[in-house]
C-alpha cells in the first residue's frame, strides 16, 4: 500500500498493491496501522456504498460540520468515477482549491477526503458503485454542502456531467463564497 500526497495538504491519493495471476488479483485494500501513519489517527464507525446508473451522475459537494464532521476514504468498486475534494478550511493556503482523482476497480486508487473538505464525483461509466468509510455517522442536522458548479471553484468535471442528474438537494447548494466559516485550518 502506498499513500502519495496530492497539492493539497491532508488530501492523500492511497494506492493498494494488486498481487495478481491469472485467476486475478489480491489487494489489502485498508490498513489501520499503515492508515494512522500517514494520514493520522482516525477511527471509521460506518461503510456507505452508493450505485449511480447512468454515466455522467453527478453527487455532491458534501460535508457534514461539527460534532459530526466526517472524513472520507473513497474507493470505486464498479464502473469508473472523477472523485472530487475542494479544501473549505478557512485559513489554509488551498482555500478553495480543489483537487480530482479517477478511480476504478482495475487501478484500485483510494482518496482520503478529511474533515474541512467538501467531496463529490462524477460517474464515467453506467452501473458506478463507490464505497467509503466515514469517521462520524450520519447527521440529517449537520448535513451541508457546496455548489459543484462554483465558478470561483471551477472543478473541471468530465465532460459528461450531466446537471440534470443533480438532487433537488444539490441543485441548492451555496457558492464558497456565500458559505458560513464551518472549518478552520491550522497548521
Amino acid at each position: 500500500m502506498e499513500f502519495i500526497p496530492p497539492a493539497i495538504s491532508d488530501v492523500m491519493l492511497v494506492a493498494p498493491r494488486h498481487i495478481g495471476d491469472e485467476r486475478g488479483y489480491f489487494a489489502e485494500t485498508f490498513h489501520a496501522e499503515r492508515f494512522r501513519q500517514a494520514c493520522g489517527d482516525w477511527v471509521f464507525v460506518q461503510d456507505n456504498e452508493s450505485r449511480s446508473v447512468k454515466a455522467g451522475t453527478v453527487r455532491g459537494l458534501h460535508f457534514q460540520i461539527a460534532p459530526h464532521a466526517q472524513g472520507k476514504l473513497v474507493r470505486c468498486t464498479a464502473g469508473a468515477l472523477f472523485d472530487v475534494a475542494v479544501d473549505i478550511r478557512r485559513g489554509s493556503p488551498t482555500y478553495g482549491r480543489w483537487l480530482g482523482e479517477k478511480l476504478t476497480p482495475e487501478n484500485g486508487m483510494q482518496l482520503w477526503v478529511p474533515p474541512g473538505f467538501a467531496h463529490g464525483f462524477c460517474t464515467i461509466e453506467p452501473e458506478t458503485v463507490i464505497c467509503y468509510k466515514v469517521t462520524g455517522y450520519y447527521s440529517a442536522e449537520h448535513d451541508r454542502g457546496l455548489a459543484w458548479n462554483d465558478p470561483a471553484i471551477a472543478v473541471t468535471w468530465p465532460d459528461i456531467a450531466d446537471p440534470e442528474t443533480l438532487s433537488h438537494k444539490d441543485r441548492m447548494q451555496p457558492c464558497l463564497a456565500n458559505l458560513p466559516e464551518y472549518f478552520n485550518w491550522s497548521q
